[in-house]
């Protein structure tokens, strides 16, 4: 079992908790990655998350098939918002279960991991000053 989506409505880890549970699961993982009020040294205000959503959808759902191919009795869920997140609000949130703890904690590991170097989804940082930039993986940052 695995499912992942983007939404543009706030992410509910216990939901998503619920979701993968069963009574072989032996662990249950859940990871949620949240909007923090500084960023290399920064005040942020918000991110702004946008993202190609088809291609996205499809690399989201590689990325479960492949750690459900590595890990049998793996079920998984990801959901990652987009849209304006204030600071504290959740971007992303992983749950999965498996039959044993470092299964479902190296899945959890690889699938943030491989999210974040394979999906296109792109952040824009709004600062306390009023200025924003877009954040990307591996490049250099514009300023708006």
């Amino acid at each position: 079992m695995r499912r992942s989506a983007l939404v543009e409505r706030a992410l509910d880890a216990a939901r998503l908790e619920a979701e993968v549970a069963h009574g072989g699961a032996g662990a249950i993982a859940v990871f949620v990655g949240t909007v923090r009020d500084v960023n290399d040294g920064r005040p942020v205000t918000a991110i702004e998350y946008s993202a190609y959503g088809p291609m996205a959808e499809r690399e989201l759902e590689r990325i479960l098939e492949e750690a459900c191919a590595s890990a049998p009795a793996l079920r998984a869920v990801v959901e990652h918002r987009i849209g304006l997140l204030a600071v504290g609000e959740a971007s992303v949130v992983i749950a999965v279960s498996h039959p044993h703890r470092a299964e479902a904690l190296r899945a959890v590991e690889t699938i943030i991991e491989e999210l974040k170097q394979r999906v296109p989804i792109w952040k824009r940082e709004h600062y306390v000053d009023g200025t924003r930039e877009w954040v990307h993986a591996g490049s250099s940052q514009v300023t708006c």
